[in-house]
């Protein structure tokens, strides 16, 4: 079903969380694991023609060779908020699921809280369904 799972780093200790669900679910897709930067400094907090820097450049610059000729749906998550994979949607060339934890109040715990906000394993393979279907490539 999944030929790469993307996965944005943010050099935060939840990075190391985040990789493990994705594990978990491209050991069951048999996919490969393609991991991005995700750009730090103020080009990459900057919009439009401002948002220009060598960091911002060769990190745009990498996911159009990482997804050169792929197509699909794509399922973008976040241990934090879902505005995070929504900043890559635009430069992904097919329907974008975003699921983010938008918040850690809810929960005693990360394990928690992705079951809470549905950001795990099983929702991600759940939401990958899901655009499938949107897409016509599977049955509802």
């Amino acid at each position: 079903m999944y030929n790469k799972i993307l996965v944005t780093l943010d050099t935060t200790p939840t990075d190391r969380a985040i990789i493990e669900h994705i594990k978990a679910l491209a050991k069951i897709m048999h996919s490969q694991i393609v991991l991005l930067h995700v750009a730090d400094g103020w080009a990459a907090r900057m919009y439009g023609a401002d948002a220009v820097s060598p960091e911002v450049t060769q990190d745009k610059a990498y996911l159009a060779k990482v997804l050169a000729g792929e197509e699909g749906v794509f399922v973008a998550a976040s241990d934090y908020a879902k505005a995070l994979p929504a900043m890559l949607s635009r430069w992904l060339p097919g329907p974008v699921a975003c699921l983010g934890t938008d918040g850690f109040g809810r929960s005693d715990s990360r394990r928690a809280l992705r079951d809470y906000f549905e950001v795990d394993a099983r929702y991600i393979a759940l939401a990958a369904l899901g655009e499938l279907a949107r897409a016509g490539q599977i049955p509802w």
